[in-house]
């Protein structure tokens, strides 16, 4: 059966093309034989991190840049937010590093970057500058939250309650959030080219909950020693760096095209799911139409990859065709639980159904040395429940995928363009 199920997915194996493989190979054996990994179905599973990331600095931007691998799906969430001024990034850098002392008991240090913070935070003018009129009240609403919880952190360092001051970063994290999402806001996203006319593509964000029950042959998760009966997870997709990708995902959640469907591939490396054919054996699917079927055909999507600091996505090529190996992704694989979009070997614009977490090992994709961003699209991260999928195996069952917010962000083709895409 698991040989069966091996050759039904192979065409969409997570592969990198061997023109990329080749110059990663030239740069590095480490990065050779992460891609050899790639290349096979089945890996020893690595052991994963412990549980729950360590905070990251906003100065560790993606991965490559400095000795250390930002690995916070929320801190990259933020960074990938469009038009946040220069003031409220300096904000989120040095609460973040405030954030990651504390974690690390040092309380000194904390201090210092709560300090920087704050002076960032005495910006307020040059920041509600940057934020729309509709969203002003909401942008100076944060601004307090963050103003009293920085507050609350200088007073638990002072009285060595670093457990209570890290509770206070993570609130005041939290406005910064939405003081940087208020800025967002006004941001004019363009569509995407005029001959993808035919797709759904998102606007912003979306987030999506999911359910995982184990299957027949599993019993119950086990994470940690800890048993569960099914698995809940929460995940954010991005429609501003990737918003054909993005949007493709939404769309078939929202037709409850996941629901059911087994989990086909999990070997310590990645969890993957989404080709209809793989599914019940005997049941006359077509191995050919490994996709989401549309008009009788496959709905297939472009590669959409984004570098760092670029204002529109790259299709159709990776960051070594566009000229650009090794840029820095605005949506790096850097967290557990990244979404990717899973893809052809050797065809960048064959993706349609298939995508994977990515569960994140910094042994096998260290700083600089990361083979899939630029190569394979990253649309989003598990904001909750990312460790859980440590436990996750082929035939375990997406009980449900929902969108709980955002829905009203994907814009669907019109008919005239669908038409045309029939033609």
């Amino acid at each position: 059966r698991e040989s069966q199920r091996a050759t039904q997915t192979d065409a969409m194996r997570l592969t990198p093309p061997p023109s990329t493989f080749a110059g990663a190979a030239a740069r590095s054996l480490s990065a050779a034989a992460l891609a050899a990994l790639l290349s096979v179905s089945s890996i020893t599973p690595s052991v994963p991190p412990a549980f729950g990331p360590a905070a990251a600095q906003a100065k560790e931007l993606a991965s490559g840049s400095g000795s250390r691998v930002n690995k916070d799906p929320i801190s990259l969430l933020r960074l990938a937010l469009p038009r946040v001024s220069k003031e409220a990034r300096e904000l989120q850098a040095g609460l973040e590093e405030c954030q990651d002392n504390l974690a690390r008991l040092n309380g000194q240090v904390a201090s210092s970057a709560l300090q920087k913070a704050k002076v960032a935070a005495g910006k307020s003018g040059a920041m509600l500058k940057s934020v729309p009129p509709a969203k002003a009240a909401e942008a100076q609403a944060a601004l307090d939250t963050i103003n009293a919880a920085m507050d609350e952190v200088g007073a638990k360092i002072a009285a060595s309650r670093q457990g209570e001051a890290l509770a206070a970063t993570e609130r005041a994290l939290g406005a910064v959030t939405q003081l940087q999402e208020a800025m967002a806001s006004g941001y004019a996203q363009p569509s995407p080219p005029k001959e993808f006319a035919s797709l759904p593509y998102l606007k912003g964000r979306a987030t999506v909950d999911l359910v995982l029950q184990p299957g027949k042959e599993h019993g119950q998760f086990d994470v940690e020693g800890k048993l569960y009966k099914q698995l809940e997870v929460k995940m954010v997709v991005d429609g501003y760096t990737s918003p054909i990708t993005a949007g493709n995902f939404v769309d078939l959640v929202r037709r409850g095209f996941y629901n059911g469907m087994h989990i086909q591939r999990s070997d310590g490396f990645v969890v993957q799911t989404g080709d209809p054919s793989n599914e019940l054996e005997g049941s006359g699917a077509d191995a050919k139409k490994n996709g989401y079927v549309e008009g009788g055909k496959v709905r297939k999507i472009p590669l959409e990859v984004m570098v760092r600091g670029d204002k529109d996505p790259i299709y159709s090529a990776t960051f070594d065709d566009d000229g650009r190996g090794g840029y820095a992704a605005a949506m790096p694989f850097n967290s557990y639980g990244a979404l990717g979009m899973a893809r052809e070997e050797y065809d960048p614009d064959s993706a349609s159904s298939q995508w994977f977490w990515l569960l994140f090992d910094s042994d096998l994709t260290p700083a600089g040395k990361n083979l899939l961003d630029g190569r394979y699209a990253c649309f989003g991260y598990t904001v909750d429940g990312a460790r859980l999928l440590s436990d996750v195996k082929e035939g375990d069952i997406i009980a449900s995928a929902k969108v709980s917010s955002g829905e009203s962000n994907l814009v669907l083709p019109t008919a005239p363009a669908l038409a045309v895409a029939a033609e």
